[in-house]
């Protein structure tokens, strides 16, 4: 089997099972760069998100010591675990290459960039996480965004009106 160098395509068979999704993100900010991490998980964390249990809306990534800190993020407490279940919110390890989190603390020190997890699936047995290095949109960039979405919308609804040959 050879060996994947960087940059090269993921393998096309590799199949992600979606835990949860931070469908909210993409609408309050610009995504600039996106990362994938590995998670520091305990054993009833894993068989709670095995069960498709978690909540990514108010997660941060902080950069501290060198390390990449997930915060905020919810896991509930597995449900048939005993005195050794998880804290729901506590703050959760990100494994990353050395240069991704030089990068990341780069960025985020400039005025306005911060870290969002985006996704959290599971990739060959393994919990794994999707960053983004985002800037916040401005009220105005959320409502020039939803009127081009829908003036793409109605272009596509015109466009099919046509080809079916029906007439305004």
């Amino acid at each position: 089997m050879a060996k994947q160098g960087k940059g090269a395509p993921k393998d096309a068979g590799e199949s992600r099972k979606i835990v949860a999704s931070n469908r909210k993100a993409r609408h309050d900010y610009h995504v600039e760069d996106v990362f994938e991490a590995g998670l520091v998980l305990q054993g009833t964390e894993v068989k709670s998100l095995r069960l498709g249990r978690a909540n990514l809306t108010d997660g941060f990534v902080d950069i501290d010591g060198g390390e990449a800190w997930l915060h905020g993020v919810h896991i509930p407490e597995y449900s048939q675990g005993s005195w050794t279940n998880h804290a729901a919110r506590r703050k959760r390890k990100l494994l990353l290459h050395r240069t991704e989190i030089e990068k990341i603390e780069r960025k985020v020190s400039e005025k306005g960039h911060t870290v969002i997890p985006l996704s959290l699936y599971f990739v060959k047995g393994k919990a794994k996480i999707e960053i983004g290095l985002a800037k916040g949109k401005k009220s105005w960039d959320k409502r020039q965004s939803i009127a081009s979405r829908e003036f793409d919308r109605e272009k596509e609804q015109e466009l099919g009106r046509r080809l079916k040959g029906l007439s305004d």
